[in-house]
């Protein structure tokens, strides 16, 4: 098959080296790490190797002598090919394990763990860290492209280059990784989309993924980019079907909030950093496809913020001060950012009311959207063809 670009990455599971964070995926430096493996583990350093018993747990600190033996690094391995255990870090389902080679690098901040496996195996836990393991088989195997794809992205930009590392765990510039358990469910869905990609007019597209739409789904304008033809896969669509939006029964589909006007006064003007004193008015001035806000005009008593683009208007209204009312009923408490940008807004009294939905960016396919796609009936292609426009799933050896 010809491809024109020459710098994408050939489809072949390579290995890929991911940077493991500490707790909460808050920092990349570890103070020190406590690891072991079931079936006994090897330590390799330099010229020299340990053997480690079966399931004895083994502490490395920054000062280790083993890391001058071999020039700030340790790798290793289990001996039984199963997966190596850090002790020293939590995630959602408890003690994480991880298969492949474990990577220490000692650093001036700390230790910096590093996880290298094939791309198939990597996928194998971050689709369940991405999207519910009980989903829809075709809505898994959707989500299962859609991380390869970002997967394969990240070879052309790595984001640690300074310890040979494409990536990291977190969402807040990757995917997650790691937070859940591996799950044969899933892993069905990974093994039967094996080296299945996206393009568009040949070329490997970037797959951007969240909760539930509002019914509609934005383009990048929402971030501040201007739409090309090289990004054209990813402008607004209706995501409904011959009953109407696939969506509507999600609670998250509409939503809710009344935040006091004393409240929402003071997280403007700190999530803005600009003292606006008691707002007086918001109007959303520009709004993109989809319905989503581009451009907020924010007017208080001392000062007036104008806040563009669809992640800075969440964060400058959002925060803990006023729950969160979703369509069937149920509450949820305020977060850092409003759950979308697709809202309208308007003062009553003493509050102002948000009437909003859909939950996050808003960019590329709906997760929850793939799902009910799913439910009826609709397959991996057509869920991707929906979301993704003009694209085709090519699977390549």
């Amino acid at each position: 098959m010809r491809r024109e670009p020459l710098d994408e990455p050939p489809i072949d599971n390579p290995d890929y080296r991911i940077v493991i964070r500490t707790n909460e995926f808050a920092e990349v430096f570890h103070p020190d790490m406590e690891i072991s493996a079931v079936g006994g583990m090897t330590l390799h350093y330099g010229e020299e190797s340990q053997e480690v018993a079966a399931g004895e747990i083994e502490k490395f600190t920054p000062d280790d002598p083993r890391f001058e033996d071999g020039e700030d690094k340790i790798r290793i391995t289990a001996n039984d090919g199963g997966e190596i255990t850090l002790h020293s870090i939590q995630r959602a389902y408890g003690t994480p394990s991880y298969a492949g080679t474990i990577e220490l690098r000692r650093t001036e901040e700390g230790l910096v763990v590093i996880n290298e496996l094939p791309l198939e195996k990597y996928l194998c836990k971050v689709v369940p860290s991405e999207m519910p393991f009980y989903y829809e088989l075709e809505a898994l195997k959707a989500q299962a492209v859609c991380a390869r794809n970002f997967a394969y992205k990240q070879i052309m930009d790595p984001g640690y280059p300074e310890y040979e590392a494409i990536l990291d765990d977190s969402n807040a510039r990757y995917q997650v990784y790691g937070n859940c358990q591996e799950d044969a469910f899933v892993n069905q869905a990974i093994e039967e989309t094996k080296n299945q990609v996206m393009r568009y007019k040949g070329r490997l597209v970037t797959t951007l993924y969240f909760s539930t739409s509002c019914g509609y789904t934005t383009g990048l304008e929402a971030w501040g980019t201007e739409e090309d033809e090289a990004s054209r896969y990813l402008k607004s669509v209706e995501v409904k079907g011959d009953d109407g939006d696939y969506e509507a029964e999600i609670p998250w589909y509409r939503w809710e909030i009344r935040i006091p006007v004393e409240t929402l006064s003071s997280q403007v003007s700190l999530n803005t950093e600009t003292d606006i004193g008691t707002i007086q008015d918001i109007e959303i001035t520009k709004t993109g496809d989809g319905g989503i806000a581009l451009e907020d005009r924010i007017t208080g008593d001392k000062d007036t913020v104008t806040v563009e683009t669809e992640n800075k208007i969440r964060k400058a209204l959002g925060g803990t001060g006023a729950e969160v009312v979703r369509q069937d009923g149920s509450v949820e408490p305020g977060t850092a950012m409003l759950p979308s940008a697709f809202f309208t807004i308007e003062k009553e009294g003493d509050a102002f009311a948000v009437s909003g939905g859909g939950f996050g960016h808003g960019i590329g396919m709906s997760q929850n959207g793939a799902n009910e796609m799913a439910k009826k009936g609709k397959n991996c292609e057509e869920i991707l063809s929906l979301f993704f426009y003009d694209v085709k799933v090519e699977t390549e050896e």
